[in-house]
């Protein structure tokens, strides 16, 4: 970001480019409604707050979901909560998946799920190994066997049996991303 900043604050006449876009953040409150068309299809897609406080709010709004995009920093396996410092964000988005999943209001949805931010996960898996995190882990720095672990932990969390389809995905990597 730094390496940009005078290309961005110093240009009066500054556009962003799409990797502008991607990079930036906005923390999500309440919930945030987008439409878009797919061919002769209309999409609503509704962005909801992740945080704790702002769970209640949603779970209930949703009972004919049809697909529920479910997107965990798959690099966060070693950070914790900035609400809860002794607990950690893998496990807190495990928690929310499975109360998602299990949960009466979305029995006839789909889960798509998004592994993101592979390309940290992988510079991250040989400085902090994931069996200090996870210690039934056996399978070293291999990223596949890694990938298939985390996997694995969400797979079970998913006890009805919704479909779920995983991705494993680099957000910022716009032709990873193109539908």
């Amino acid at each position: 970001f730094f390496e940009n900043a005078r290309r961005i604050c110093g240009n009066p006449n500054y556009i962003p480019t799409d990797q502008d876009i991607l990079r930036t953040r906005s923390k999500t409150t309440g919930i945030i409604e987008t439409r878009f068309s797919m061919g002769k299809k209309t999409i609503h897609m509704f962005d909801v707050g992740g945080q704790r406080s702002e769970r209640k709010k949603w779970i209930h709004c949703f009972e004919d979901v049809t697909s529920i995009l479910f997107c965990v920093a798959i690099s966060e396996y070693d950070q914790v909560l900035l609400e809860q410092s002794n607990h950690n964000r893998m496990d807190e988005s495990l928690e929310l998946f499975q109360s998602i999943v299990n949960s009466k209001w979305f029995v006839r949805s789909s889960i798509v799920l998004f592994l993101n931010k592979l390309d940290i996960f992988l510079e991250k898996i040989y400085k902090s190994p994931l069996e200090l995190i996870y210690p039934e882990y056996n399978g070293g720095p291999d990223k596949d066997l890694a990938i298939r672990f985390i996997m694995w932990k969400f797979r079970l969390k998913n006890r009805i049996g919704l479909p779920l389809y995983p991705h494993i995905t680099v957000a910022t990597d716009t032709s990873n991303v193109a539908i």
